[in-house]
């Protein structure tokens, strides 16, 4: 069972470091989707978009990209995913804005969450892209 604690050469307590570098990124994430949705659902009852939200989103998504600890295999990875979400999320926002359910307009709070995503996304993006030209260029 030892034999599958060694992923690459390195061993299980290297790996956990690399893990625990993670988990700031990972709570970026789990927060900004946790506000994203949050900031959806309550703008879509009437209220503005509250730039306090919005700026905390914006934090979030830089930090999640600072902090994400990839090599240039999962830049691609995280750069394609991140890619297909904002596409998604604008192209979404665009479709469903008038959907109904009853009384309760579905399609307004569907966009505005998509939009907080959009503004938690787009930075880390840019940011993992920028980093990823660095590592390019490095070599």
């Amino acid at each position: 069972m030892i034999h599958n604690l060694y992923k690459v050469g390195l061993p299980f307590e290297e790996m956990t470091v690399t893990a625990r570098e993670n988990v700031l990124s990972a709570w970026a994430l789990l927060a900004g989707v946790v506000i994203a949705l949050t900031g959806g659902i309550l703008l879509s009852f009437g209220g503005q978009a509250n730039p306090f939200i919005l700026g905390i989103l914006l934090v979030l998504g830089i930090l999640l990209g600072f902090f994400v600890d990839i090599n240039e295999r999962e830049a691609s990875t995280f750069l394609l995913a991140s890619l297909s979400l904002v596409i998604v999320s604008f192209a979404g926002q665009q479709g469903i804005i008038g959907i109904q359910l009853g009384e309760l307009a579905i399609g307004k709070i569907i966009a505005s969450t998509l939009s907080g995503l959009l503004v938690l996304v787009v930075p880390a993006t840019i940011v993992v892209a920028i980093r990823s030209i660095f590592l390019i260029a490095r070599r």
